[in-house]
């Protein structure tokens, strides 16, 4: 995955697994801020991330990132999240323990992470 795709996805399934919405994620592989927004509706989820000047919505099971210009699939269970990033084609599976997010991402084989 491309570094501010994973930083999304690691941000919208922070607010939707621990229900806070927060207006930015620490990237601690860059050891920085990074600015987005949020509206979790029962009808689907809307995001802004503001480093890209980008737009993320779609439902709970597929976001569609206008930057990027493609689908990300994801499931949630409980504190768990697996998905697919069709714009690198690979794989993606995290957690999310409090204001802590982990995430593995398939394509280059490393853990990385994040708080909110």
């Amino acid at each position: 995955m491309k570094p501010h795709v994973r930083r999304a996805i690691a941000y919208i399934m922070a607010c939707i697994i621990s229900g806070k919405k927060t207006t930015a994620v620490y990237d601690y592989t860059t050891s920085q801020y990074y600015n987005f927004s949020i509206n979790l509706s029962e009808s689907g989820i809307t995001a802004y991330d503001y480093s890209q000047s980008s737009h993320i919505s779609g439902n709970y099971s597929s976001l569609y990132h206008y930057g990027e210009k493609h689908y990300i699939s994801i499931r949630i269970e409980n504190n768990r999240f697996t998905g697919f990033d069709y714009g690198e084609n690979c794989y993606f599976s995290g957690s999310v323990n409090g204001n802590y997010v982990t995430i593995y991402d398939y394509g280059v084989n490393s853990y990385f992470n994040f708080s909110i």
